[in-house]
């Protein structure tokens, strides 16, 4: 068991993809200091540096484009003339408590470039959330493998300052129900105690199941996310 790192600023999780883009991941980020993007292969996300900038729907549509849809979180009041909503829900932010015990898992096994197309063949059974053909460059992506078939996945995704998201926790079905989305969540959560970060989850509002376990790992709701997909104008 590793003791946690100080108390990180909670504040930058509002806006954490902002943040990643800003701090972490800037390396990555396609934009200004207005808006951000990750590139179309490593993450869907783009982030706003805040709504209360006049200018923020412009730089939007000049930075992903006439016509496209795109995601928008923690924005809630009209849109602008020309922009179409498309459909929305909500998601919970998590962060660890100190109930949370991280540990390494010794069977897990580093993934990689060479791993890429298990990687997106697993997402794509269990439908864990986006992973692009890149996202395993954002952090330390695990998994385990049985006969050779990768059949449960975990990784680091968005990263804001003194905090770490792990995502893409998936488990093929016939290897549920024997602990392996605890244990690769713990180890991956240790590994980010150990660089002196705290761990971070977001689910679907909807995920229960889900929801409930990472509370029974030591995990506590922090806020409500609302989402929105939307399209710009032509």
């Amino acid at each position: 068991m590793t003791s946690a790192p100080p108390l990180a600023d909670p504040s930058v999780l509002d806006n954490a993809a902002w943040h990643s883009l800003a701090g972490p991941h800037s390396s990555f980020a396609i934009g200004n200091d207005l808006v951000r993007r990750y590139p179309e292969d490593v993450a869907p996300f783009v982030a706003v540096r805040t709504w209360d900038d006049p200018n923020a729907w412009d730089a939007l549509r000049e930075l992903v484009g006439p016509g496209a849809e795109v995601g928008l979180s923690g924005y809630e009041g009209e849109l602008p003339d020309g922009w179409e909503f498309l459909g929305g829900g909500e998601g919970v932010q998590l962060v660890e408590t100190d109930l949370l015990q991280p540990r390494p898992f010794d069977e897990a096994i580093e993934l990689g470039a060479d791993d890429v197309d298990d990687m997106l063949a697993i997402v794509s059974r269990n439908q864990p959330g986006p992973f692009r053909p890149r996202t395993y460059e954002l952090g330390r992506y695990i998994g385990i493998r049985h006969e050779g078939r990768l059949v449960a996945m975990a990784g680091e995704r968005l990263h804001p300052t003194g905090w770490t998201e792990i995502s893409a926790v998936a488990v093929d079905v016939d290897h549920r129900r024997r602990g392996l989305a605890s244990r690769l969540v713990l180890d991956i959560a240790f590994h980010i105690q150990q660089r002196g970060d705290h761990a971070l989850m977001h689910a679907a509002a909807s995920n229960v199941g889900a929801i409930a376990a990472y509370e029974r790992l030591g995990f506590t709701l922090r806020r409500i996310n609302r989402f929105a997909a939307v399209r710009t104008p032509a």
